[in-house]
């Protein structure tokens, strides 16, 4: 493996992360705040540390990447990053904790949105912006916007695509990778305006705006304001912020194929039917549960509450308009697994993604049939195609995976003192990049009280989560490292 594209391309990384930090620089001044320096300050650091690590570093040939060498390079990319991300926060005070700016800041290019700020109205405004950008670029991904930009640098992108797009189908656009990137960057910015528009028309102030399709494309969740999108009270801004959170989590392969004038290729797709009706019925089942306890018997109220926190929580986008702590147990049991599932494959939320699930079930309905018919040829089929055994096994290897880390990480956050429901709903809400849990960790809540232990615990679990935890874990293989 080659040290020197990977620190070139990780340089890059560094490098572009400053120059959109400095973006933040005129919003601090336009507001008139005291963060505007720090951030100037903390944008030159990165700035110059991703020059030096390029120039110092790159090589005028250096061919197409190794496999390895991206996924080393997407690794330790969404490892370096928040380093450099947490700085305006250490450099301007306003979350002097290491520990604590760098969790906000792995929460925000993972597009968690679990926040350890107690007062988020009291926040600087150029730190606010910042903040909710982490969100946006994190939510396409650093890596795919470098892949327009590498083939400039001499090195070809295509196995830092695949290693990003870690999903069971990893279909391109276009044959071009490069090309790839650079549409579905221009599809992302067009929903990203298009959500702006449309909340300003809700009365919604224009930083907010910003801020907030910043949060919703991306499936990130971060909030300016204490109450989250509640904050508002309006179904309009409810219907709008529902209606993105639902497009980012949706393979925008389709959204390309829609602009394309192929609408039908919503319902051609499995995943997508499979996803809107796990959706549909979610919300039905929860709005009958906690329509009578929770709002009164005012079950049109109750379904504009349901829905809006459901589709939050199974996009992993974590914005809330209610307290979903204290609904029905049943209704929280409901939440809780959605975490799981999570988006579809090829959008910018997390979780298992709702593409595997579907194929495991598909496995087990087609065991079970062959235990019941033992002579039959059966194979397991995904829109009218037989899924390759490959996958099947990759798809399980996978899952077992998640749950063991799931497992794993639940019993280390309840050595730190945790009750079982915060630590599971905690755990689970990190590794689908989701943001808000149960318990002390609820939508009305934050993460501030945890134990430093805790917050590393979950930071992992959040880049685990946004890798899809093959990326990180194959690092740890002997094999990886033979040549």
């Amino acid at each position: 493996m080659r040290l020197k594209p990977i620190l070139t391309v990780l340089g890059f990384l560094v490098f572009a992360v400053g120059l959109a930090m400095l973006t933040a620089y005129p919003v601090s001044l336009y507001f008139g705040g005291t963060d505007a320096l720090p951030i100037l300050l903390a944008s030159i650091c990165t700035v110059i540390s991703g020059l030096l690590l390029w120039f110092v570093f790159r090589e005028r040939e250096a061919g197409e990447l190794r496999v390895r060498e991206g996924f080393a390079i997407v690794t330790f990319g969404w490892m370096v990053v928040p380093l450099f991300g947490s700085l305006p926060y250490l450099f301007s005070g306003a979350i002097p904790s290491f520990t604590d700016a760098y969790y906000e800041t792995v929460s925000g290019f993972t597009t968690t949105g679990a926040s350890i700020l107690t007062d988020v109205e009291a926040f600087p405004n150029g730190l606010l912006y910042w903040r909710m950008l982490t969100h946006w670029l994190g939510g396409m991904g650093i890596i795919v916007l470098s892949l327009a930009i590498l083939p400039l640098l001499g090195i070809g992108g295509m196995q830092l695509f695949k290693a990003e797009v870690a999903g069971p189908t990893k279909d391109k656009l276009t044959p071009r990778v490069a090309e790839t990137a650079r549409l579905l960057w221009g599809l992302y910015v067009l929903l990203t305006v298009s959500q702006v528009v449309l909340l300003v028309v809700g009365d919604m102030p224009l930083f907010d705006a910003v801020c907030h399709a910043f949060a919703t494309i991306s499936t990130g969740g971060f909030s300016t304001k204490n109450a989250s999108i509640a904050h508002y009270n309006s179904v309009y801004i409810d219907c709008v912020v529902m209606f993105f959170m639902f497009v980012g989590g949706t393979n925008f392969a389709l959204h390309f194929g829609a602009l394309k004038g192929r609408f039908a290729d919503y319902f051609r797709d499995t995943e997508f039917k499979f996803f809107l009706g796990t959706l549909g019925v979610a919300v039905l089942v929860v709005t009958a549960v906690i329509g009578e306890s929770s709002f009164g018997g005012d079950y049109l109220k109750s379904l504009r509450y349901v829905a809006f926190n459901i589709i939050s929580v199974m996009t992993c986008t974590g914005f809330a308009t209610a307290d979903f702590a204290i609904w029905a147990p049943l209704a929280q049991v409901v939440l809780l697994f959605l975490m799981f599932p999570g988006a579809c494959g090829g959008s910018t939320g997390g979780g298992m993604k709702t593409i595997r699930v579907l194929i495991l079930l598909k496995t087990a309905a087609n065991e079970l049939k062959k235990i019941a018919h033992p002579k039959v040829v059966a194979n397991v089929r995904l829109g009218g195609k037989t899924v390759d055994q490959e996958i099947l096994f990759t798809v399980a290897g996978f899952i077992i995976l998640y749950l063991v880390t799931f497992a794993t990480s639940t019993i280390l956050l309840t050595a730190t003192g945790l009750d079982i429901v915060t630590s599971m709903s905690a755990i689970a809400s990190a590794m689908a990049n989701v943001g808000p849990g149960l318990g002390t960790v609820g939508p009305m809540a934050n993460f501030a009280h945890l134990s430093d232990l805790a917050k590393w615990v979950l930071s992992s679990c959040m880049l685990l989560g946004r890798l899809e935890i093959y990326t990180v874990f194959v690092l740890f293989s002997s094999a990886f490292w033979k040549r």
